[in-house]
């Protein structure tokens, strides 16, 4: 697995909703200019309309609207009034439709007071039409009133679905890290535990020997060296124990092992699917616990999996997650020195990464061979 962080759903579909709409935007930004401008001038202060509309799509896209929210209100506010004052174009609404469909949401209050006061104020401004043009009432309403207010109010209405959506991505996304996180916690309760088992008994039974060696060395020089002797066999065993622990070595139980992934999956919301095509062998399972403990590891803290499969034969185990980064392969950390005990034990580790999909898959072909050739 990666130790590079995961790029977070909100994020990637913003990122899509940059890349599909943005081109969108332009090309109908080049249009507002090209049917409303009668000048060069027009064509540019027109242009500034779309270019802030651009700039908070851009924002918005990225989450950070409500930083340039003022300055592109006000700009495409202002080009609205000069576009039916003056141009006599009334496509340039654009500009302030998109800006306020994006801001309009995300303000911390007051949203729909807002959202009716944007659509009334396009329609107010393109009533201002009626001042310099007298001929066609009708004709100008409906083109600088009705549809601009109309669709102004539509764009807006449909943007709070939207953010709602986001919204929804946006606390999955937390309760998923917040699960992932508390499955790494557990994981590392029962390292705890494991430590404990190990050193609790060996420091209680340290402490009486110690107490019973203390009495005897007055009167019984030789059975005291013993319980000394016994101690420090016991202390070096457990210093051994503790190393492997540490080191991920000790030998592990399969079967706790994989109901311990299958708990630990399951609290992170991810579905298992177990498939046992035999029963492992027991010379092989001690390894292929620790492939499955180090894999489900990497799973919770570096992938954004919802669905995982264990296969398991008699000498091979095989773990197909998805939500893998779509990335060359990424270097093996802490599979590395695990694999090389696979390795000096007549097995083989492989990692592959393939269409999201991460496969880790051990096995003993050699140890297969030799049990078949007994048989």
């Amino acid at each position: 697995m990666s130790d590079v962080d995961t790029e977070p759903a909100r994020g990637k579909l913003r990122r899509l909703n940059l890349t599909m709409f943005l081109p969108l935007f332009a090309v109908a930004g080049v249009i507002v200019v090209a049917s409303d401008a009668r000048t060069w001038w027009h064509a540019v202060i027109l242009s500034v309309s779309v270019l802030a509309a651009g700039v908070a799509f851009v924002r918005w896209a990225s989450g950070e609207v409500m930083r340039v929210a003022i300055p592109c209100l006000a700009v495409t506010a202002a080009v609205w009034p000069f576009s039916v004052l003056v141009v006599g174009g009334g496509s340039a609404f654009f500009g302030i439709l998109l800006v306020g469909s994006f801001v309009v949401p995300q303000l911390p209050r007051h949203r729909i007071a807002a959202a009716f006061a944007l659509p009334a104020y396009v329609a107010g401004v393109g009533a201002l039409r009626l001042l310099v043009a007298h001929d066609d009432v009708s004709g100008e309403l409906i083109r600088f009133v009705f549809v601009p207010a109309g669709i102004t109010a539509i764009v807006v209405g449909l943007m709070f679905p939207n953010k709602r959506f986001y919204d929804v991505v946006e606390e999955l996304e937390e309760s998923r890290e917040r699960e992932a996180e508390l499955a790494v916690i557990r994981e590392r309760v029962r390292f705890a535990s494991d430590l404990h088992d190990i050193q609790g008994h060996t420091l209680h039974v340290v402490k009486l020997k110690t107490a019973l060696a203390k009495k005897l060395v007055d009167i019984d020089a030789e059975r005291a060296k013993q319980e000394l002797g016994e101690i420090h066999a016991l202390v070096a065993d457990t210093i051994t124990q503790t190393k492997e622990l540490a080191y991920a070595q000790r030998e592990l139980n399969l079967s706790a092992e994989l109901e311990n992934a299958r708990n630990l999956f399951e609290a992170a919301g991810i579905r298992v699917r177990v498939n046992r095509e035999a029963d492992v062998d027991s010379e092989a399972g001690r390894l292929l616990g620790q492939v499955l403990r180090e894999t489900t590891t990497n799973i919770l803290r570096h992938a954004q999996a919802t669905r995982v499969r264990i296969t398991l034969s008699e000498w091979s185990i095989s773990i197909v997650n998805d939500g893998a980064q779509r990335a060359p392969l990424p270097e093996l950390r802490g599979l590395a020195a695990l694999e090389q005990r696979v390795v000096a034990d007549g097995g083989e580790l492989t990692v592959e990464q393939e269409d999201g999909q991460f496969v880790t898959a051990a096995s003993f072909p050699g140890r297969r061979s030799e049990v078949l050739g007994k048989r």
